[in-house]
Formats: structure tokens, sequence, C-alpha cells
């Protein structure tokens, strides 16, 4: 199914479409060489979103846990990108050990698991989910929407590997994002394959370096495609140690907000933009849409609830924020039947592999939809058999967006790869 954009491309967007979509063989070029210097992250989505006048990523998850949106079109490119990506690490591959997430009571999120399982099944690995949580001593199989059956096991520790009873993997598949930090049976692995790497998990990783490195990218890529690279490219501040149960850097907090909202204004008038800015100011770790405040005026800040600071000082597992990103606020004007939606691109090796647009009918286009009560609707990439058309006009052809959705998608992917290069605690540092 196709989803029915009810919103027409206008204005800058539509120039950025145009340009990219006759620049496609230059820009295919630029990430193939991007792509012999760096490695891309195993596999990656991005959040993006379409103000009509911009189009920017406002996250890059890198243990996407939403396969089970793809529909069944979308998985010869999955199945083929995972056959690519394995090649390349481990081509002798026969098992293939999948993490999950420590809670896996979400039918959801099992249904996910279930998805990745036939993913690399259909590359051709055996395929088993061991679980890392210490609560688990034996194996549970539990049935998923559809009837299909996942069982998760629990995962055994010997010597300087990891895997099941009887089933000794090459490679181990995180599908975990390490909010809490890595457990010691998953470090100081011997010729096993860890993807992806320890420092990715949330306890290590910061928003503010990886929009650090997509600023770089995205600079580059404006260059490259002479265009301004704010058309793709969220500004950010940030603010170091805040605690919001204690009313605790919250003048620093103001200071970076005041300064981030009168650049995003200058912008705005630049480009005759009659829209009010706002930011948002997320946890610098963690995901699952918590410890996250939309600001319109710095004023906001002096009159926050108690509610409102609760809801900023603890994200997911009961960790307290220290640390948050302030980041440039990006309308979304998609929809689908008058529902607020934003595209989230998934990718598995440097390949974009499909998506589905995020969709909230309660909530508005300057507010976080990854929020309890929203939807999914599988993105265009069912038209397998159609390419983007670079000779239609601009902004009415959906290959065409989606082409567009997936260049900011790898351009993300990319910040993601240099992130993680610059924070690898093994790479070697030169004076």
């Amino acid at each position: 199914m196709v989803p029915h954009l009810i919103t027409a491309l206008t204005g800058p967007i539509n120039e950025l479409e145009q340009r990219v979509l006759e620049s496609m063989p230059a820009i295919e070029r630029w990430f193939r060489l991007e792509w012999m210097e760096h490695t891309p992250p195993f596999y990656t989505s991005v959040d993006l979103r379409n103000a009509g006048f911009k189009l920017a990523p406002v996250d890059t998850n890198l243990f996407p846990a939403r396969w089970s949106n793809l529909t069944p079109e979308m998985l010869p490119l999955a199945v083929q990108s995972a056959m690519a990506a394995i090649e390349k690490i481990c081509p002798d591959a026969k098992n293939l050990l999948v993490i999950p997430e420590n809670d896996t009571r979400n039918t959801f999120y099992l249904a996910n698991l279930a998805q990745l399982k036939r993913i690399f099944h259909m590359a051709g690995l055996n395929v088993r989910i061991g679980s890392i949580d210490p609560e688990l001593k034996e194996p549970k199989t539990f049935e998923v929407p559809g009837g299909e059956r996942v069982t998760v096991e629990p995962v055994v520790r010997s010597r300087r590997r990891l895997g099941l009873k009887d089933f000794d993997p090459c490679t181990i598949l995180l599908n975990n994002d390490l909010s809490l930090g890595a457990p010691g049976i998953v470090e100081d692995l011997h010729e096993q394959y860890l993807l992806p790497p320890l420092h990715a998990g949330w306890s290590v990783r910061r928003k503010s370096n990886h929009f650090k490195s997509y600023e770089e990218v995205a600079k580059r890529f404006g260059k490259m495609l002479g265009i301004d690279p704010w058309l793709i490219n969220p500004m950010f501040n940030m603010c170091g140690e805040v605690d919001f149960s204690q009313g605790e850097g919250m003048e620093c907090l103001a200071t970076n907000v005041d300064a981030l909202l009168t650049k995003i204004r200058k912008k705005y008038k630049e480009y005759g933009i009659n829209e009010k800015p706002f930011v948002v100011v997320k946890a610098d770790n963690g995901t699952c849409g918590m410890g996250i405040m939309t600001v319109r005026d710095v004023r906001d800040l002096d009159g926050l609830s108690r509610k409102a600071k609760d809801k900023m000082n603890v994200i997911q597992d009961g960790q307290e924020v220290r640390q948050v990103i302030i980041q440039e606020g990006v309308l979304t004007n998609e929809r689908i039947n008058d529902a607020v939606a934003e595209p989230v691109v998934y990718m598995m090796d440097r390949y974009v592999v499909g998506g589905f647009y995020r969709v909230h009918a309660d909530r508005g286009t300057d507010e976080n939809l990854n929020a309890p009560g929203s939807a999914f609707v599988p993105l265009a990439f069912a038209e397998s058999t159609r390419l983007p058309q670079p000779g239609e006009k601009p902004g009415a052809s959906a290959p065409n967006r989606f082409y567009m959705y997936g260049v900011i998608g790898r351009l993300a992917m990319l910040a993601a790869s240099y992130e993680l290069e610059a924070t690898d605690p093994e790479a070697e540092v030169y004076d």
C-alpha cells in the first residue's frame, strides 16, 4: 500500500528535490567514495522531518527495532543488503546470534525480532535469539501477531565466546541499545564480531556528537550540491550539567535556547518563512521518545511545571538526565489522512531498504511524534519497480520524494560512521 501524501512539495524543498534528482550521478559517486573511506553502521534508522522549506534528520538510531513495519515488498532489498553486510564482516559466517532488549513482553518488539530472524535466515544464516537478561533461565517461546512464534534463549558465556547451548555464532547482532551500559558478558569476546560495537550503545553515545558529525557531512554535501547546508541540517546547541529536579543548570539552558532561537529567526527571515521558530530540548542520550520538550519562547522555561520537570529528568530504565542537546525544531508538513506524519528511513550496510511513516493524530506539526498513540504506515518503496524519475515535475512523484528522503537518511548514516570512528576506544590516536 502506498500512503496518500496530502502535502505537495513547494518552495525551497521543491528546488532541493530538483537539485537532488539532477545531481543523482554526482550524489551516488560522492557516497561511493565516502564508503571507500568509512565503514557504515551495520543497520540504521533515521527520523526525518519535512517542513516544506527544510528537510532534516532529527534522530539517528543504531539499534533500529521496527523492522516488522517493513512490507513484504521491501524484504528482497533487506535480504540483499544483509548478504552484502555479512560478506564484508565474516564471509564464511554460518550462525548469527541476535541479542534483544531485555524486556520482550511487547508483541510489536517480538514481531521485530521475527522479521530480523527472517531477513538473516533468507540471507543464508542460522539465526537464534539469545537474551542477556540475567532473569531468563530457560528458553521462552512467544506468539506474535500472525501466529508466528519467537523463541528467546538464555545466552551462555564460555571462555571468551558468547553463544547458546550447542550454538556457536561467528557474528552477534545487538538489537539492545545498552542504555544501562555494556554488561561484562558481552565484553572481551574472542574471534566473534559484535555488531554494532559496544561504544554505539546509549551508555556511551551522545546525540551532540552525532549532530556535530552530521553538520560536517551536511556542509560537505551542500558544497558539492551548491546548496545552503541549513536546508538539510538542524542547528543545535548543548548544555552540560542540568538537573531538572533541583532546577540546576537552567540558566545555561535558557541562554543556549535563546541563542538558538535567535539564529533560527535570522534564517527564517533570510528565506521569508512566516513560521514561529521553536527548539526541541532532548536528553543527550537515549531514545524511546522520552526526555523531550518543545520550547517556543525562552520564557517558557521559567514556568515549567513539576510534571514537566519530572518528565525531563528521567528517561528509559530510570536513567537521570544530566546532559541535553538543544536542537532546532523542524516542522513536519507531511499528512496522511489528516494526521501529522514523519518519514523514518531504514538502512542496512550502506543501502536504503525501506521505511515507514510515523503518524500521530493527536500531535501538532511542531511536536514529537514518537509517543504513545503513534501508528505506522509503510513508505511507498512498495512500488519497487518504480525508480526516481528525474524528468517529472518536482513535488509530484512519491518515488522522487522518497529518493530524496533516502539521500538525507544516508547522510545521517554517514555522520554516524564519522561519529563511531571518532568515539572508538580502540582507535589509534596520533599526536
